[in-house]
């Protein structure tokens, strides 16, 4: 296995409207994977304006300028390719897979609605998809077992005004209270050129993707002025322990155990992300084998540890185990805080490391594996550090983390002074 984290050619551009344009050609297949990251997610949004990045996920697929409602999703899987758009508090990116020779209809397509979206915005559709949005928040969050566990952890990590303070989902009553007009002037501020990456990977050569790209993108003007995101970078330890616990309908009790790290993409996150795998990835995890294989108080399919990749602030590192029937939440939130201290002074072993290293190089290279994953990571290594070409440090440096890193690590920040502990607990019944 080759420790290059991405063994293909990169060239890049930016056009005069300041669009980032990235290509990786790659023949193997007739199959390109077009993916726009645009520098807008929950982190960006001012004050009452929470949900809006990820209601955009939304009404980005309801009609532009010139292409209808629905269109846009038609047209792609009609010439049998697939798309899909994702928001997190970093980000929103939009992004679709074609047979090469339909490059040039997902390029018309997402110019269309990155410049063509305001004039085709109706308060009929804006109202459609706030209903939309809110259904899924009923869906995902709100009316699952453990759903909201992400809302609340959140606010319990980073104090009130950080901006990953609030979840994508954003507030329904921020939603409902604004009108059409606000909705056009944060699609007008965010969704532009020079705050955008184009990423093409696969069956196309880096000069016909930028002789496109000219084509259909060239002529949308330039945001002057894109306000940046609030500076969340540092955040105060407090010295004391942040513990809530709640009791609903919920099947067995459950404990969250999160920390702040380091950011994305630095080498802290390198080790806290080696940490994560040795900590609660699989079967030879410490988590399992202590929790679920050892002492046998949690449920063996639900009990893991791992890393929030966000970029802009330290990020969670997050253990979790549901109990087994008969095993109380105490007893279950001592035994996975137990495991978190451990790794201070419990020496992570070679073959822990080992371990941990194979499962990381296997989920790297699988998302290698694909041009839509490849397209994916390019978009955010160009849109988060500046250069595409980034990307192929992220393995070799996984690959350098050593014990006595992640035990310094362990001591230094998952101590129990600064820890968050989320608890569910079952509804007595009758």
């Amino acid at each position: 296995m080759p420790d290059s984290g991405y063994p293909w050619p990169i060239e890049t551009t930016r056009l005069d409207n300041g669009l980032r344009v990235v290509v990786s050609e790659d023949r193997t297949a007739p199959a390109v994977a077009v993916n726009l990251w645009y520098d807008v997610g929950s982190r960006h949004e001012p004050t009452g304006q929470t949900g809006f990045a990820h209601l955009f996920e939304h009404l980005m697929f309801e009609g532009s300028l010139n292409v209808a409602k629905t269109e846009h999703m038609r047209l792609i899987q009609g010439c049998g390719g697939s798309l899909n758009a994702t928001t997190n508090p970093d980000r929103t990116n939009y992004f679709e897979t074609v047979p090469a020779e339909h490059l040039e209809l997902a390029f018309w397509l997402e110019a269309d609605r990155m410049g063509g979206l305001v004039p085709a915005l109706t308060q009929e559709t804006l109202d459609n998809q706030r209903d939309v949005v809110k259904n899924e928040r009923r869906q995902r969050y709100e009316n699952v077992p453990y759903g909201d566990a992400w809302l609340r952890l959140l606010p319990l990590l980073y104090p009130p005004g950080h901006p990953y303070h609030h979840a994508t989902i954003g507030s329904m009553a921020d939603l409902n209270a604004a009108d059409l007009a606000t909705f056009q002037a944060f699609h007008t501020t965010y969704y532009a050129p020079n705050n955008a990456v184009l990423t093409v990977v696969g069956d196309a050569s880096a000069a016909e993707v930028f002789a496109l790209a000219d084509k259909y993108f060239g002529a949308i003007p330039a945001r002057e002025e894109i306000p940046a995101a609030p500076d969340g970078r540092t955040v105060p330890a407090t010295g004391r322990a942040a513990v809530e616990t709640v009791t609903t309908d919920v099947p067995a009790p459950r404990v969250y155990v999160a920390h702040r790290t380091h950011p994305f993409g630095t080498p802290g996150y390198d080790v806290a992300t080696v940490l994560a795998a040795v900590l609660g990835s699989g079967r030879g995890s410490r988590l399992y084998q202590r929790l679920a294989d050892g002492e046998r108080i949690a449920q063996p399919d639900l009990v893991g540890a791992y890393g929030v990749d966000l970029a802009h602030a330290p990020a969670p590192l997050i253990a979790t185990a549901t109990a087994r029937t008969g095993v109380g939440a105490e007893r279950l939130a001592a035994g996975v805080a137990e495991v978190v201290d451990e790794l201070a002074t419990v020496p992570v072993t070679h073959a822990e490391l080992d371990r941990a290293k194979a499962l990381l190089s296997t989920a790297w290279w699988r998302q290698m594996s694909t041009v839509d994953g490849r397209a994916d990571t390019l978009g955010r290594y160009a849109t988060q550090f500046g250069d595409p070409a980034k990307a192929a440090e992220r393995l070799p440096a996984w690959l350098a983390v050593t014990a006595d890193q992640i035990a310094e690590q362990a001591a230094e920040l998952l101590g129990a002074d600064d820890r968050v502990t989320l608890t569910y607990l079952p509804e007595e019944t009758p």
